[in-house]
């Protein structure tokens, strides 16, 4: 079994090296069913020096094969990746995210097992990803509740046949903005009878840097982004699993009013709260609390984006 993994980059060197270095340390038992495997590493037209980078460090990363693009988003980035991919299976993996050393045995394994039983190979593997803002080391982040996701498919860990992604005519390049992409693969996936198999053996570590306030705008920006693409996803598949999923319905314009106060909780009146929760040592605890009105930034947002869009 060779394995194709696929990592699109923007402007992300520093964090890259982290990934590609986990990536790089894989180890493989005798029995392995991996026979081999490369990186693909997805440049989307980045402006920081990574592209000279890894062309300036072929030893260090004997696997890493490069590709570019000029910046045309990550749905784009990983259906080039997947075009360019030798191994008929695919490794998605966000450079964001460092693996542990059996990473890629654990995903090859589940895959192994699965296809000897009745499902065949329809089916993909689904790793486990814990969240951690520790840089220097970031596998000693134990999983926590909130690391749960009951995603069908999700692009930052998961292995799946090659052929299968073709099949479904791979990502949608529609998602041209933060969000949704690798949800609306699963929708397509599922409806083509690919079945998720859950493989907690491979772990993955997503880095994110500490909660500050002066990410705001940043998060707030995405929540915009994100609506906007949640309509798009919700214009392909007009269901209520879809509605639930982007937060189009009273319920969540109900349940997120209220815990926010119809707004009034917010990045002004709550930044002295944010701002002690972090001097207390505790910026995970305010980046959870941001939720409340990030999330009716984005209920309201959806709103927005759908009327909009069904005044074209």
């Amino acid at each position: 079994m060779f394995l194709s993994v696929v990592t699109p980059t923007y402007n992300r060197q520093l964090v890259l090296e982290k990934c590609l270095q986990a990536l790089e340390n894989q180890q493989f038992s005798d029995k392995s069913p991996v026979t081999g495997y490369e990186i693909v590493v997805v440049d989307d037209g980045s402006t920081d020096g990574t592209v000279a980078w890894l062309q300036s460090n072929p030893a260090t990363f004997p696997h890493v094969r490069l590709v570019q693009q000029a910046h045309a988003g990550i749905a784009a980035a990983r259906n080039l990746g997947v075009e360019s991919a030798k191994g008929d299976i695919i490794v998605f993996v966000d450079s964001d995210l460092m693996v542990t050393e059996r990473f890629l045995e654990a995903h090859s394994e589940g895959l192994e097992e699965r296809q000897k039983q009745a499902e065949g190979d329809r089916v993909f593997t689904y790793g486990r990803v814990i969240d951690t803002c520790n840089f220097e080391d970031p596998t000693s982040e134990p999983y926590k509740l909130t690391d749960f996701s009951a995603a069908y498919f999700e692009t930052n860990n998961v292995a799946i046949a090659r052929k299968w992604l073709i099949d479904a005519g791979l990502f949608d390049t529609q998602f041209n903005q933060y969000g949704w992409e690798d949800l609306e693969m699963g929708v397509r996936l599922k409806q083509m009878g690919i079945k998720l198999v859950k493989c907690p053996e491979a772990v993955g570590y997503h880095w994110h840097a500490p909660f500050s306030l002066d990410q705001m705008p940043d998060l707030i920006d995405k929540e915009i982004q994100r609506a906007r693409m949640g309509v798009v996803f919700y214009k392909k598949h007009p269901t209520l699993d879809v509605r639930m999923m982007i937060q189009m319905t009273w319920l969540h314009r109900i349940l997120w009013g209220v815990l926010s106060l119809g707004g009034l909780l917010n990045e002004r009146t709550l930044s002295p709260l944010l701002e002690w929760l972090i001097r207390q040592g505790k910026p995970q605890l305010a980046q959870e609390i941001t939720r409340i009105f990030l999330n009716w930034y984005n209920v309201n947002s959806v709103y927005q984006a759908y009327a909009e869009m069904q005044q074209e």
